[in-house]
C-alpha cells in the first residue's frame, strides 16, 4: 500500500490525502492524483499547479 502523501498550496493550506476533504465531497483516503482536474484550493482558489507535494 502506497503511504499517504501531503500537498501544500502556495498560500499555507494543505491537503492531506489521509483526510480527505469531506465538506467538499473528497473522501478519507482519496490520492492528489484521483483529485478532479478541476480541483482548487478552497483557501484562496489556486489550481491543483500550486501544489507542492510535502517531504515525508
Amino acid at each position: 500500500m502506497t503511504p499517504m502523501a501531503r500537498y501544500m498550496c502556495v498560500c499555507g493550506w494543505i491537503y492531506d490525502e489521509a483526510k480527505g476533504l469531506p465538506s467538499r465531497g473528497i473522501a478519507p483516503g482519496t490520492k492528489w492524483e484521483d483529485l478532479p482536474d478541476d480541483f482548487c484550493c478552497p483557501d484562496c482558489g489556486t489550481p491543483k499547479s500550486g501544489f507542492y507535494k510535502m517531504a515525508d
